[in-house]
């Protein structure tokens, strides 16, 4: 490195410029090579140290929203679940649905996708820019419940809203309690038309009283802020993570019931 380079670089350094710094050397004798002119040079290392910086964000983003796993829409079996519109999916990835405070709602059994495609949509949201949250709704209504308790549910609230777009995963496998409905329902009432929602859920709309001990209107009250502005993504068909049992006949297929309740040998 040239003294000149080194000068160059200590400011960098000072600066906080540090991929700029790490391509300096790089980009300099590129620059000697192609002839570069001064400003091709320097856009180069803007252009470096912009890349680390969305980068360095959008990882940061990620770590944030607490995510299960990454994976992306591209990572999706959609061959496997041929019920899923994929140019619903491909309309929901451009996002506009967060920019309209609108919700998405995947029902299904378990073991289908929709987990996969909540994070596959909130990642999307994550790289553009969006400040995302992904949780359990166990533990959602867990934390609530204890922020009510400690007198903090007001300023817990607060923190929830904040996040562009919420995930709620797993809603519907344990029953609520009146408490734990209440706390949801607030929720939801507060993002309402404010920030969007992806939910997933094993049960049908007809069967939320269940997950809500029964109270239908409880049920109701939070379908119909919901279900306003939404999309609802049906997926029907059997567990991706069996299927390669059940195709060695390590699990047999569950019977298929004839009205009234007789198996079909």
């Amino acid at each position: 490195m040239t003294p000149d380079q080194e000068r160059l670089s200590h400011h960098l350094r000072r600066l906080k410029l540090h991929r700029m710094e790490q391509v300096l050397a790089t980009v300099a004798e590129d620059a000697t090579k192609s002839q570069l002119s001064y400003t091709d040079f320097l856009t180069q290392l803007l252009e470096a140290e912009v890349d680390a910086r969305y980068e360095r964000t959008t990882l940061s983003r990620i770590r944030l929203a607490h995510f299960p796993f990454t994976k992306s829409l591209a990572d999706f079996d959609f061959s496997f679940q041929p019920s899923i519109d994929q140019k619903k999916l491909k309309e929901l990835a451009k996002l506009r649905f967060i920019d309209q405070g609108e919700n998405v709602i995947f029902l299904g059994p378990p073991g289908v996708g929709k987990t996969h495609l909540a994070v596959a949509l909130g990642l999307k949201a994550a790289e553009a820019g969006y400040r995302v949250l992904c949780t359990t709704a166990t533990d959602l209504v867990t934390t609530l419940a204890k922020a009510l308790a400690e007198h903090r549910f007001e300023d817990r609230l607060k923190l929830l809203c904040q996040p562009k777009l919420l995930i709620i995963d797993e809603l519907g496998y344990l029953p609520l309690d009146k408490r734990d409905a209440t706390c949801l329902f607030q929720l939801v009432s507060r993002r309402y038309e404010r920030g969007s929602i992806i939910l997933t859920s094993n049960k049908s709309y007809s069967d939320w009283g269940t997950i809500f001990a029964g109270d239908n209107v409880m049920a109701s009250a939070i379908l119909d802020r919901l279900l306003h502005h939404s999309a609802t993504i049906n997926i029907k068909g059997e567990s991706y993570r069996l299927k390669d049992k059940r195709r060695a006949g390590l699990i047999q297929p569950l019977p298929t019931l004839l009205e009234g309740g007789e198996a079909l040998a």
